[in-house]
């Protein structure tokens, strides 16, 4: 049986989160074509995914390791503790980024056809963790060169990745949604991300941070990301201080009820303003 859709006045608002099930192919479409642009006439495709953290992973060891001399306080290789903090991180920014530039990216289509907006920046979102499965692959490699295994904290890794897709989809709609207003937003982005990576905790441990401070600092949604990656995939040599996890998980929960509520606000204004 053919499903009718119909429109009238108030029933876009009532029935929104239904379409976005019932639009649910366009997530694949939108997400498969992100996939195949954002590699297409490049020369190395997709090891992109791995030269970058790679590279980022080399020059933090070197100067945090070998530079600063900054003590970890575990055990594990730095170049892996480094990397599990590269694994989120990439994926946070990556998304963020991809995130802002998704509805200026498809105007043509959104001044044109009817469809939950919110599925363009969420697409993006999605996107980016492809990414984060190829990137996932040297950490592989390392744990081989350096003949440190994980252990069964490994298994509760989705659930730190499902955090940081939160704090990513979270940010990614509100950055999105002003993007769209103020196109100013393009050129601060950039900086966000690079401000961001150096106040996380990737080049250094949490416990670094005097602990007068450490729950101010979980103010920033990725630290507790991180420090959860860092215990799944160091076989939990990474101390979890769960008063700092909650705090940062209640602040990806903050940044997605904020991001969609500031999301719909704007939408109904992204025709016009694009």
């Amino acid at each position: 049986m053919q499903e009718e859709l119909i429109i009238e006045a108030g029933r876009g608002e009532k029935n929104y989160w239904k379409d976005l099930w019932r639009y649910k192919e366009l997530f694949y479409i939108l997400a498969w074509r992100d996939i195949k642009v954002r590699y297409k006439q490049t020369v190395v495709g997709a090891l992109w995914s791995i030269i970058r953290p790679l590279l980022t992973m080399i020059i933090f060891t070197i100067i945090f390791g070998k530079v600063a001399k900054m003590s970890p306080g575990i055990n594990a290789p730095y170049a892996i503790i480094v990397y599990a903090a590269m694994l989120p991180w990439i994926f946070f920014s990556t998304a963020l980024s991809e995130a802002s530039a998704s509805l200026t990216g498809n105007a043509n289509l959104i001044s044109k056809v009817y469809f939950p907006r919110l599925i363009v920046p969420a697409s993006s979102v999605i996107t980016s963790l492809v990414d984060f499965g190829i990137s996932f692959v040297l950490i592989i490699g390392l744990y081989l060169w350096y003949h440190y295994w994980p252990s069964w904290q490994l298994l509760v890794l989705p659930v730190f990745l499902l955090f940081a897709f939160i704090a990513s989809i979270g940010s990614g709609l509100y950055v999105t949604a002003l993007n769209v207003k103020y196109r100013d937003f393009r050129y601060i982005i950039p900086f966000i991300v690079q401000f961001g990576l150096y106040v996380s905790p990737v080049g250094f441990n949490t416990t670094a941070i005097p602990e007068k401070w450490r729950y101010l600092y979980a103010l920033n949604p990725m630290v507790g990301v991180i420090d959860g990656f860092r215990w799944c995939l160091l076989r939990g040599e990474q101390p979890i201080d769960w008063r700092s996890m909650g705090i940062s998980l209640g602040m990806s929960l903050f940044l997605l009820w904020l991001g969609i509520r500031q999301f719909r606000k704007m939408e109904k204004s992204f025709a016009d303003l694009i």
